[in-house]
């Protein structure tokens, strides 16, 4: 079955703008602008094969075959991933060189400087490097750039100060794709470079020793998708395999973890069973600096998720980077004195403080700009710039932007007299190659799909605003303009059993590429009336059809509803997904509601 998408109101109340796109004239609801699409049913031959060979539910055989999972042996992969299914390291391009060249390194106790980036998979995988280095032996040291003073990257400044340490190699991870004059400058002072990036290249490459990026042209590695920290794991696990050590790099797989998650890399082939793997590892033994920075978000090891680390972890670790200076972060991982690593974790945890409080002004700003400069029915994008935001929180703040106004984002700071900030996508949007088509306008611009940097001159702002929207009319499809749930399947309460939820979990990890699957039901009862707690979340519990099973629920920012659902007149249809909770020693499932349509009575069932 293929629904046809409903479009939804959150107040319960038609509020209609039109928007000309493509020469079309498109109806647009401005209070909520989402639309339901439930994904179409299954074959229903290879749905009861697949239950009945796995002994599950036709549901759950349903969303395995949406994940492109048919068979048994399929299915067996999925729930049970092994390291014995990763892909030869060697498989990368440049691989035997760069490995090759690190051996020579530690055995002539050469300097060797790795050289990484200011977020969580750029510390994530300067601190695995140094470690698995540093157990070999090697004579080395980070550099992490300072975002505030020296920006994204490798930099002349940086390879200078490189040089007066004596250093002969350098190692960049999560970065050095685009740093083709900046390698350029470093051979003319002796200096090898082996660049471990996974983000886009540009039509240059730099002349590094090795480029180990799956993306790049001429790659062959089966996996596109790795993180920063999981291409940096790929030449460790090469130097192992040389020198004999085969899974030497295993165990720092929680740092691969770490990164993949809070990078946002796509959890599945490779990246499924490296996050899975690293969960493992900080849920039953974390290193002394994870199990600080967890605590210190009011957390136990134990039952960490993807998730988890996206919300809570990473923005503590991203704080140091965005506010000062990431090589606390770095420091962090890498301490084995659980003492100096709970010291540090409360820097990060101060920082992140700070960091919010800067966020919500800069954010509120924002808002201000965009509800009194830009044209909401008719620009498809917002480029905002302020000469005094704080460029440590621009990413952050063009990402809410995009949550509210569900528009492509570009925020822009002044930093020595030139407009540079960040940009965001909305799901299903090129935002580099929109980018790419206004690189003569741009000073730098690098990133990927969902997110870049970039630097324009300010002269040029307003022609770039001009071209940015222009391309996004051009090349934004009818659909990408309002945001969409997309619905995995539609079941009734009855079907959530013990057996069901148990199952479900091992979906996990849960991110792009296997997201938490998401449910419909309709005709669904609240047992007591709605509450609002914290900021804007309700809470409430329901049943369905006079069915005994209750659910705790609860709706992150959907608190207007609580003025709209009457327990005793109406009925609802709500899109959801399951999660378990574990709180004071005991799990239970919870129902996260996504979004909810309130009809008009119950007719008195309850």
């Amino acid at each position: 079955m293929t629904a046809v998408p409903v479009f939804k109101n959150r107040e319960n109340r038609i509020r209609l703008t039109y928007m000309i796109h493509h020469g079309v004239l498109l109806q647009i609801d401005t209070m909520l602008k989402n639309r339901w699409k439930l994904k179409e049913a299954p074959d229903e031959k290879l749905v009861l094969a697949l239950a009945d060979s796995l002994n599950i539910s036709n549901a759950l055989a349903s969303l395995l075959i949406h994940r492109g999972i048919t068979n048994f042996f399929e299915a067996k992969t999925y729930f049970r991933p092994s390291l014995d299914s990763l892909f030869d390291p060697f498989l990368m391009n440049g691989m035997h060189e760069a490995s090759i060249r690190v051996i020579n390194a530690i055995t002539g106790n050469e300097k060797i400087y790795v050289y990484g980036d200011y977020d969580v998979d750029g510390t994530c995988s300067a601190a695995l490097m140094y470690m698995f280095l540093k157990e070999l032996g090697a004579n080395v040291n980070t550099y992490i750039p300072n975002r505030l003073t020296e920006g994204y990257g490798i930099s002349t400044q940086s390879i200078d100060y490189i040089k007066e340490q004596g250093t002969s190699l350098i190692i960049s991870v999560d970065c050095g794709i685009t740093a083709v004059e900046e390698i350029d400058y470093a051979n003319t002072l002796g200096i090898n470079t082996i660049v471990c990036d996974h983000h886009q290249p540009k039509e240059q490459l730099p002349n590094a020793l090795a480029i180990l990026d799956p993306i790049k042209p001429g790659c062959n590695y089966p996996f596109k998708h790795l993180s920063g920290a999981g291409v940096a794991f790929k030449l460790a696990s090469a130097v192992g395999a040389r020198i004999g050590k085969k899974d030497m790099a295993l165990k720092y797989l929680d740092l691969v973890a770490l990164a993949g998650a809070a990078d946002i890399v796509p959890l599945v082939s490779e990246n499924r069973i490296l996050v899975r793997e690293g969960l493992e590892i900080i849920n039953t033994n974390p290193r002394p600096g994870i199990e600080a920075l967890i605590k210190s978000a009011r957390m136990e090891p134990g039952n960490l998720t993807a998730g988890q680390i996206v919300f809570t972890i990473a923005p503590r670790v991203n704080a140091v980077g965005r506010l000062g200076d990431a090589n606390r972060a770095v420091e962090l991982f890498t301490t084995d004195n659980p003492q100096k690593a709970t010291e540090l974790a409360q820097v990060l945890e101060d920082e992140n403080t700070k960091r919010r409080t800067i966020d919500e002004a800069t954010f509120s700003h924002a808002v201000d700009l965009v509800e009194s400069t830009i044209n909401i029915e008719t620009d498809l994008g917002i480029v905002l710039h302020d000469n005094y935001w704080h460029p440590g929180v621009i990413g952050i703040v063009a990402s809410r932007l995009v949550e509210k106004f569900h528009k492509p984002t570009v925020m822009l700071t002044t930093i020595d007299g030139v407009a540079k900030g960040s940009a965001r996508s909305i799901p299903g949007f090129n935002i580099y190659d929109a980018l790419l088509e206004c690189e003569d306008l741009l000073l730098q611009f690098g990133g990927h799909e969902a997110a870049a940097g970039l630097a324009v001159e300010i002269n040029k702002l307003e022609f770039f605003r001009e071209r940015f929207n222009s391309i996004l009319k051009r090349n934004m499809k009818e659909e990408q303009i309002l945001p969409e749930i997309s619905i995995d399947s539609k079941i009734s309460f009855s079907e959530i059993s013990p057996k069901f939820i148990r199952i479900l979990d091992q979906f996990a990890p849960f991110g792009p590429g296997n997201m938490r699957p998401v449910f419909l039901s309709e005709n669904v009862s609240v047992v007591y009336q709605p509450k609002i707690v914290g900021s804007n979340h309700l809470i409430t519990c329901l049943k369905q059809n006079g069915n005994d099973k209750i659910f705790d629920t609860i709706g992150f920012n959907l608190g207007s509803f609580v003025d709209v659902i009457d327990k005793n007149k109406n009925l609802v249809d709500i899109v959801f997904t399951i999660e378990t909770v574990n709180k004071d020693g005991r799990s239970f499932p919870q129902i996260r509601l996504k979004d909810i349509t309130v009809k008009e009575t119950n007719n008195g069932i309850k």
